[in-house]
């Protein structure tokens, strides 16, 4: 795909992805949602690849959907996402809850870490909540937007919120569309560190994925990723504990758990 509302990056097993409308603050249009989804299968289907950083190109990371395609929107009285009808996205081979747009990134088998480095609003804010990880600048500043232009929750974040902060906080974000920042949701359980700035928070959240891409082995990852996403969607305690255990069969065979057990024996990092 000709890339041009995105930029890619490769740093050995991690890549970086940036939304890339700087002139509109990164605003959200159909043709940054399909070359999103597109980079995310491509890479997802890399086994090269073992992290993925997800930032915005400065000032913002997000301000939410464009101006002129929520003007669209008004004008047909309706709404038209803009998205290619073609089927290609991460996880199509999981199961049907992780196949909505955003979703996927639960299913994916490579973690997705959002580096929020300014501004963040409405689908922004939906697409690092889906993340695996989120680092944030303590002067973002952060809003679902939604309420202020007559919409209901975005993208699922009526699903995937409360279970990041709980149902009273949520609540408060999604009911008012009030803005709040980095700081100010430091402790709420949104972020796994907030940073002094947005270029903090991008450093941040590559030395994160430079130690899953090298200290820990990938199979590992994406078999722990796969029991997360699924256990969010069970109430039955012991099939997760029957679904480790089969993992634990199967995992103790491979060349990874090999090097990693002759790793800790050696005293050595391990060599993944």
């Amino acid at each position: 795909m000709d890339l041009k509302a995105t930029r890619l990056e490769r740093n050995g097993h991690v890549a970086t992805i940036w939304l890339h409308r700087p002139q509109r603050h990164n605003a959200w249009t159909g043709r940054m949602h399909a070359e999103y989804r597109w980079l995310l299968a491509h890479l997802d289907a890399d086994p090269d690849v073992r992290a993925i950083v997800l930032t915005g190109t400065p000032p913002a990371f997000c301000v939410g959907g464009d101006s002129e395609a929520l003007a669209g929107h008004a004008e047909r009285g309706g709404y038209d996402d803009g998205l290619p009808t073609e089927e290609l996205r991460p996880a199509a081979g999981t199961r049907e809850e992780f196949r909505a747009e955003l979703a996927y990134q639960l299913g994916m088998r490579v973690p997705v870490i959002a580096a929020v480095n300014g501004a963040c609003a409405g689908i922004g804010l939906a697409v690092a909540a889906w993340c695996d990880l989120r680092f944030v600048s303590a002067t973002a500043k952060l809003t679902t937007a939604a309420p202020k232009l007559g919409l209901p929750a975005e993208y699922g974040l009526s699903w995937v919120l409360p279970r990041l902060v709980g149902i009273t906080r949520a609540n408060d974000l999604l009911l008012s569309g009030r803005i709040v920042t980095g700081e100010e949701t430091r402790h709420w359980g949104l972020w796994n560190d907030v940073l002094p700035d947005g270029e903090s928070a991008l450093s941040a959240a590559v030395d994160y994925a430079q130690r899953l891409a090298t200290t820990v082995a990938p199979s590992s990852v994406a078999a722990t990723k796969r029991q997360i996403a699924d256990d969010l969607l069970s109430s039955d305690p012991s099939a997760s504990v029957e679904t480790s255990r089969a993992l634990l069969n199967t995992m103790t065979g491979s060349t990874e758990y090999r090097e990693g057990v002759a790793a800790l024996r050696e005293k050595r990092p391990p060599n993944f």
